[in-house]
């Protein structure tokens, strides 16, 4: 039997026309921040691990009394793993991400110094930790112009065909080759506010929209 043929992406938006969505986004937000709480890169990385399928309110809220306590991967294996699994009971898959922190803080204590690696490959090698992670630990705790696509992001790049993709990884290549390296460093906080605020996944606020001339969904 012959292989089926994957469906060719749709072309995607213009080059200039990308560089006019980041500099209006630019100008209305200089400077957007992620909107996970964090006092250090080692309770940036605890964060993002929890916030997999989880809020990121909903994170806060749990992470708040948590870091108080436990701010670097010593406190935290110290805690224990009950006693981290109570303070995050709040948040989805509570159990299986409170033993990857505790083991998380084990490694970063026994092979990285209690340092947070700054590079993917091996932020990847941690328990809980998977690409997406990875880049947003490196961007923002080291200032990294990394792209991390999360549904917000994915739905975007397809959906104003930024950068069309199959899957998170090839919209992840896509977003880095098309988006002028000037806007990298906060391209991936400006997709996600955009994703999460206005361009909704069932209801986007398209008339409010900051780039809605130039999406090809906008009208239809």
């Amino acid at each position: 039997m012959a292989e089926k043929k994957k469906k060719s992406l749709p072309r995607p938006m213009k080059r200039t026309d990308i560089e006019e969505c980041f500099e209006r986004w630019e100008k209305a937000d200089p400077h957007p921040k992620g909107e996970l709480d964090y006092v250090n890169p080692y309770t940036l990385l605890v964060a993002v691990v929890l916030s997999a399928q989880a809020t990121d309110v909903g994170v806060n809220k749990a992470t708040g009394p948590l870091f108080k306590l436990a701010d670097t991967p010593e406190k935290m294996v110290a805690l224990g793993l009950d006693a981290i699994t109570g303070y995050i009971k709040t948040i989805g898959l509570y159990r299986g991400k409170a033993k990857n922190v505790l083991r998380l803080s084990e490694l970063l204590i026994a092979e990285h110094g209690s340092k947070v690696p700054d590079t993917r490959e091996t932020l990847e090698t941690l328990p809980g930790v998977g690409r997406k992670t990875a880049n947003v630990v490196l961007n923002i705790a080291f200032g990294q112009p990394t792209m991390a696509v999360d549904t917000h992001i994915f739905r975007i790049a397809n959906r104003t065909k930024i950068a069309p993709g199959r899957d998170v990884v090839e919209v992840e290549k896509g977003l880095i080759k098309r988006i002028p390296e000037r806007f990298m460093m906060h391209a991936h906080h400006w997709l996600i506010l955009h994703g999460r605020y206005v361009c909704k996944a069932r209801k986007p606020e398209c008339d409010s929209c900051l780039i809605n001339d130039l999406c090809p969904k906008y009208g239809l």
